[in-house]
C-alpha cells in the first residue's frame, strides 16, 4: 500500500522516478476523457491558448492539432511535467507555436487579457482554493474568453472519492461547486455536461 500511495500521490506534483512514471501514464490514460472534453469546443477559433496543469503535454499537443493557427502556452508547477511536455511538443516549440513554462495557477505570471481559451484537464483537484485560482484564470483571459475544465471525477463517484482519501491535497469537486466558484470569480454563461455513462464532466465558462 505504501508504494501505491507514493505512486498515486505523484498525481499532485510529479517528482523523481515515480513522477516520471506517472507523467508518462497521464498522456495515454486520460486521452479519451480529454478528447471528449475538447469535443465541446464547437464554436470558437482561439489564437492564444493556455493549458493549465499541462502534465505530460499530450493535451497541449491535441489543442495545437485542433487549432493549427493557434499558439499554446502549457504551464505546470512540476519540473518533471514541464520536461515531459517540452519533449512531447518539441516540434511545435521549434516552430514557435508552443511554449512550456513552470508556474503556479494561484499566482499566474502570464500577460493579462491575452488568451482566448484556457483549459484545465484533470488538475483543479489540486488547486489551492477554486475561487482564487479561477480569478487568476479570468485575469489572463480576454473579454469573452472561454475557460474549459475537464475532470474524470464528478465529485460523487466512488473511485474519485477513494483517491481523494489517499492523495494529500486532493479534492473532487461537484459540478455545482465548480459553477459556483466560477461565478464568484467573475465568469458568466457557465454551462456543464456530464458524460452519459461515466463520471466525466466538462464545464465551460465565458469571461
Amino acid at each position: 500500500m505504501g508504494l501505491f500511495k507514493n505512486y498515486v500521490s505523484q498525481t499532485r506534483k510529479p517528482e523523481g522516478f515515480l513522477g516520471k512514471m506517472m507523467v508518462n501514464g497521464m498522456n495515454g490514460g486520460h486521452a479519451k476523457m480529454a478528447d471528449w472534453g475538447m469535443s465541446h469546443l464547437r464554436s470558437i477559433a482561439p489564437v492564444e491558448i493556455v493549458d493549465l496543469g499541462c502534465g505530460g503535454g499530450r493535451n497541449a499537443g491535441a489543442l495545437l492539432n485542433r487549432y493549427p493557427a493557434s499558439h499554446v502556452t502549457a504551464l505546470d508547477y512540476s519540473e518533471v511535467s514541464v520536461g515531459k511536455a517540452s519533449a512531447y511538443n518539441a516540434d511545435a516549440i521549434r516552430e514557435g507555436r508552443c511554449e512550456v513554462r513552470q508556474g503556479d495557477v494561484s499566482a499566474l505570471a502570464l500577460p493579462e487579457g491575452k488568451y482566448d481559451l484556457a483549459t484545465a484537464f484533470e488538475t483543479i483537484y489540486f488547486w489551492p482554493g477554486l475561487e482564487k485560482c479561477f480569478a487568476q484564470v479570468a485575469k489572463v483571459l480576454k473579454a469573452g474568453g472561454v475557460f474549459m475544465i475537464v475532470n474524470e471525477s464528478d465529485g460523487r463517484d466512488k473511485t474519485g472519492l477513494k483517491f481523494e482519501k489517499i492523495i494529500e491535497g486532493m479534492k473532487c469537486h461537484t459540478i455545482e461547486e465548480i459553477e459556483a466558484a466560477l461565478k464568484s470569480a467573475g465568469f458568466s454563461k457557465v454551462r456543464s455536461d456530464h458524460h452519459k455513462s461515466k463520471p466525466w464532466i466538462t464545464v465551460l465558462a465565458r469571461k
